[in-house]
């Protein structure tokens, strides 16, 4: 059974940051439903009522109805503003959607049979997603609500492109119309990470010439230099011999 969106909303006349704050403590959203050629409607919505409804990843990839007292508008999302810090809906954008229209919608990536692809199953690789939605154009009846790609044939070091995807009918992939530079990776099967410990480091030996680490044993003395405990110190070279002691009594 196919899901369907329907809110419910309000007209509203005040702009500006003061009434949207007032709206959010009444409960409501502020937004906007503009495009296929009529003027930008402000409007408030519920906004419990559209927090239920982004639970659902169609949500984001649907033709919704809109209900505005008795008028009802197609529109699918086109921007969404949430609170950094709360659960809190600050702000809906809606483009109004008609029948012989073409619209451009991102759609999300279902991967199917990872676990089973050649690249992971015989080859001990592991999958890797470059992309979980792509940017897709069509006619309003043929918007999938996402689309499926199929790993089970990839192997190790190959990749599915853009150009590979199996698309719905009457869909197209808007950024292979810039060239075949824009043919990008969505999805790839490569070698698992391994990370290898570092044995560590012998000690290092101090450079020739570098003074001694804090605690190390002090080197030995330099020819003619005194060492410590020495009942007698030789003369230094070229020097004289010490003189007697001056202090002791003469007799």
């Amino acid at each position: 059974m196919a899901i369907s969106f329907n809110l419910s909303a309000e007209l509203r006349s005040d702009k500006g940051k003061g009434a949207s704050r007032r709206l959010r403590r009444l409960g409501k959203v502020p937004g906007i439903l503009y495009g296929a050629g009529e003027g930008p409607v402000q409007l408030s919505f519920n906004h419990n009522e559209v927090q239920n409804s982004l639970a659902h990843e169609a949500f984001y990839s649907h033709i919704l109805k809109i209900k505005v007292g008795k008028d009802e508008h197609q529109a699918i999302i086109k921007d969404l503003q949430r609170h950094p810090a709360k659960p809190v809906i600050m702000h809906l954008d809606f483009l109004r959607v008609k029948d012989d229209v073409e619209i451009r919608v991102h759609v999300p990536l279902h991967f199917k049979n990872e676990k089973e692809a050649v690249g992971v199953k015989t080859q001990g690789g592991v999958v890797s997603h470059n992309m979980i939605e792509v940017e897709i154009a069509c006619l309003p009846r043929y918007l999938p609500e996402f689309i499926e790609v199929d790993v089970i044939a990839l192997e190790l070091n190959h990749a599915l492109h853009l150009s590979d995807l199996k698309l719905p009918e009457g869909v197209r992939v808007v950024q292979l119309a810039y060239g075949e530079e824009h043919n990008l990776p969505v999805v790839s099967v490569h070698h698992p990470r391994i990370e290898v410990e570092e044995e560590p480091a012998a000690a290092a030996t101090p450079a020739e010439g570098a003074a001694p680490a804090e605690g190390a044993a002090a080197a030995a003395p330099a020819a003619g230099e005194a060492k410590p405990g020495d009942a007698k110190a030789p003369a230094a070279a070229g020097g004289k011999a010490p003189a007697a002691d001056k202090g002791k009594d003469k007799k």
